[in-house]
């Protein structure tokens, strides 16, 4: 029998020797490997430049004897399983004996921890783009369903919050609504209009240089007066709020739960959606709308003044062909719209804000996922009222 005992003992002042070892033995062709004392953080750095040496050294069959570890942490279990990978890895094979029950709770997870980190699924480096197509369009399926059953418990729960405050007889806060229809609407009015105009000017100097090859410019004025008053009025205003009080909206809610205010409206006996939500969703129903009208205007008054600059049409006439250009009916198109479009804005955006985590990156991507979502789901009901309108011939 051949034996190399290797020895590590430390010590504080007069305390009692704490032991870690690691004997080799060689039985039948098959090292054998004992391993005795204590296996902890504060032992482990004595006896981890043997162990390596015996990862270099040792192949073929090895057999740990654990028999003699005393104590034993996860420090002392990585390093036993960093051996036996060492081994593994090699063509060998190691083999542990004398475990305490103790002990193999913590031996278990931590080889299943080393192996999951050391063995990458070739399986799945293979077909990884085909799993992670699948994958993603299935999580995008159920974040869809998920997303639209919040949605429809928030409205259900602002409702019904409402008619709770009702029922006690306090009725709507005003002052809340008065407060949000302050930052939602009368704030938004300078960047609004100053939008509308430059679009309507845009719109009307395009046309005009169009129209100007077959003698028509005249027509500019319908062109502008039809496409502003049925599309973009309503779609640039809701985009527009989209991104900066939609944005707030989530930003405001978000903040709550991550402060934990949320919570504490529930313990006191409060609906939060309907402490938070419905005001926003009131003062967004009613700004919107407000809002779209001054854009029409801003909108045709920077036409009118390009059309006077660029094509000589006189503001008289422009006013005067715009009465003939349209109707009640291209007016109303695109003022219906605005509700629809207000109530989309304030449910997503309540829903994302509900939705953020604890730390500030959630905030972040919940708050950006606010704004695409909802400019997106925006612009797909506009078309939707397009195609309606055609359907219905209106």
């Amino acid at each position: 029998m051949m034996a190399d005992t290797l020895h590590r003992e430390i010590g504080e002042g007069g305390a009692s020797p704490q032991v870690a070892t690691v004997e080799a033995r060689s039985e039948n062709g098959q090292t054998r490997l004992v391993l005795a004392g204590q296996w902890a953080t504060h032992t482990v750095s004595f006896v981890d430049a043997d162990m390596r040496r015996h990862e270099n050294r040792s192949s073929g069959d090895v057999a740990l004897d654990l028999s003699g570890i005393t104590y034993l942490d996860t420090a002392g279990a990585w390093l036993i399983y960093r051996l036996a990978l060492a081994i593994r890895e090699k063509g060998g094979s190691a083999s542990l004996e004398g475990v305490r029950a103790s002990h193999e709770v913590l031996l278990e997870a931590v080889r299943t921890a080393m192996e999951d980190l050391s063995e990458p699924d070739e399986g799945e480096s293979r077909d990884s783009w085909i799993t992670r197509l699948l994958v993603g369009t299935g999580q995008g399926v159920f974040r869809f369903r998920d997303d639209m059953l919040m949605a429809l418990h928030m409205v259900g729960a602002a409702v019904r919050g409402s008619q709770m405050k009702l029922g006690h007889g306090s009725g709507l806060s005003i002052a809340a609504v008065v407060n949000q229809l302050d930052r939602t609407g009368v704030r938004a009015i300078p960047i609004i209009a100053l939008m509308s105009t430059i679009i309507g000017a845009i719109i009307a100097q395009q046309g005009a240089f169009q129209l100007r090859y077959f003698g028509a410019e005249i027509f500019v004025v319908d062109l502008v007066g039809i496409l502003v008053l049925r599309e973009i009025g309503v779609l640039l205003t809701a985009i527009m709020i989209a991104g900066r009080s939609g944005s707030a909206i989530t930003a405001e809610i978000g903040s709550m739960k991550m402060r934990e205010e949320i919570d504490a409206l529930t313990v006191i006996g409060l609906n939060p959606v309907g402490v938070l939500v419905f005001p926003r969703l009131v003062a967004l129903g009613i700004a919107l709308p407000l809002l779209t009208v001054i854009s029409d205007i801003a909108a045709l008054g920077g036409a009118m003044f390009v059309a006077k600059a660029y094509s000589g049409i006189s503001p008289d006439a422009f006013i005067t062909r715009v009465r003939d250009a349209i109707d009640l009916s291209t007016v109303f198109a695109g003022f219906i719209k605005a509700p629809f479009m207000a109530f989309i804005i304030g449910i997503i955006a309540s829903v994302e804000g509900m939705k953020v985590g604890g730390s500030a990156e959630s905030l972040g991507e919940r708050v950006t996922a606010s704004v695409v979502k909802s400019i997106f789901v925006v612009i797909v009901v506009d078309g939707a009222f397009a195609i309606f309108y055609a359907a219905i011939d209106f």
